[in-house]
């Protein structure tokens, strides 16, 4: 049986089996949680912690992954 792939944070720059990460993709430069990791196109991953969240943000880690402008204001709303 294969391992769980590998994915990196774009918080913390972890690179962790995709199991214990969430996947986010981006509709018209808004963030979406993908929770069933099958929505088509480019993703980011993330752990589901205020710390890596925070990275992110401060970092512009999905602006990074994503190659442009972000809005991931949904981030505050799920990790306060």
């Amino acid at each position: 049986m294969p391992d769980a792939p590998l994915r990196t944070c774009v918080g913390c720059r972890q690179a962790v089996p995709a199991t214990d990460l969430v996947r986010f993709v981006l509709l018209d430069r808004t963030l979406q949680i993908d929770l069933g990791g099958t929505a088509r196109g480019r993703g980011a991953w993330l752990h589901p912690a205020r710390e890596c969240a925070d990275r992110a943000r401060r970092r512009g880690g999905f602006a990074r992954s994503f190659r442009q402008q972000v809005d991931d204001t949904v981030l505050a709303d799920l990790f306060g």
